[in-house]
């Protein structure tokens, strides 16, 4: 699958602004508040993600914690790090992210990783 045609799942974490500007350039993207999934466990998030076949983008590594020690099943999991940075650069980010991978086959972990101005993208095929 294309990466960057996948439905996305947003975890709370997530800047509203980054949500808007995604939608704005016509991605499929939700929130885990447009699914009433705020403040509910990582386990329960990712299981309404596959029910929907969406990816969860995310800023909290326990998804990828769950999907990988303890199998939990998911479509995919994009781990943007660091956390709680502006909108701008998390944006960035997924632009580095998208023009960097193109094909993914499911499931999967990415991390999306900035330092100073680098940003550094780690594709893991899950079992």
């Amino acid at each position: 699958m294309r990466l960057v045609e996948t439905a996305l799942l947003a975890d709370e974490n997530i800047h509203p602004d980054v949500l808007a500007a995604l939608r704005k350039l016509g991605r499929d993207i939700v929130s885990v508040g447009d699914r009433n999934l705020a403040g509910q466990e990582d386990a329960i998030i990712l299981r309404r993600a596959v029910a929907e076949d969406r990816v969860v983008m995310t800023h909290d590594r326990d998804f990828g914690k769950l999907a990988i020690l303890l199998g939990e099943p998911h479509v995919g999991i994009v781990y943007l790090r660091p956390g709680h940075i502006l909108p701008s650069i998390v944006l960035q980010m997924l632009d580095v992210l998208w023009s960097t991978v193109d094909e993914v086959e499911a499931p999967f972990v990415i991390v999306v990783e900035r330092r100073l101005d680098t940003v550094r993208v780690r594709l893991r095929k899950v079992p």
